[in-house]
């Protein structure tokens, strides 16, 4: 036997068992748990800051009384 028909026999051997699996996902590339695509710290700079300015602006917009 030659050694390209070697290496074309292993290939298609490869790629029949390949066949034969197809659809089946291991466990372990499924992901677990909750993951945020941010850090907890910049959502949290994120809230801090929309929370904060609407909260100053609630209080300057009362403090002119619905002047500014």
């Amino acid at each position: 036997m030659t050694t390209s028909k070697r290496f074309a026999e292993r290939k298609v051997a490869k790629f029949q068992k390949n066949i034969t699996r197809r659809g089946t996902v291991p466990e372990t590339s499924s992901k677990k748990g909750y993951d945020y695509p941010v850090g907890r710290i910049v959502l949290g700079f994120f809230v801090f800051v929309v929370v904060g300015s609407s909260l100053f602006q609630i209080i300057r917009t009362a403090t002119s009384k619905g002047m500014a």
